[in-house]
């Protein structure tokens, strides 16, 4: 089985999510990720940030992510935990502005 660890922006955050299944969208500019991985129900330990997601996701077969919002995808060997991160306003690494289209013409 194959397991990718997929970053993105998503509303001025970087939510990192694994998931079994990424390839380039139906959609023209978009990537398709399906079948997400998130962590046992069993275990003692219970991280809010990731439940936080899993009931965000809930229901989710799949998500079409726009290219200019997707920072990297890894395969990895073993899953970790899902994550939201906020974006250090202080950090060297700006984020390039995302969107498909320029302005408008004569605009």
């Amino acid at each position: 089985m194959h397991i990718f660890r997929i970053s993105f922006f998503n509303q001025g955050k970087v939510y990192q999510l694994y998931a079994e299944s990424v390839r380039q969208g139906e959609m023209y500019g978009f990537v398709e990720v399906e079948r997400l991985i998130f962590g046992e129900n069993s275990t003692l330990v219970v991280d809010p940030s990731e439940e936080k997601l899993k009931d965000e996701f809930a229901g989710v077969s799949r998500i079409l992510l726009p290219m200019p919002a997707v920072i990297r995808i890894d395969e990895v060997e073993k899953r970790g935990p899902n994550k939201i991160l906020e974006i250090d306003g202080n950090a060297n690494v700006t984020p390039f502005p995302s969107g498909f289209f320029g302005p408008g013409k004569g605009k």
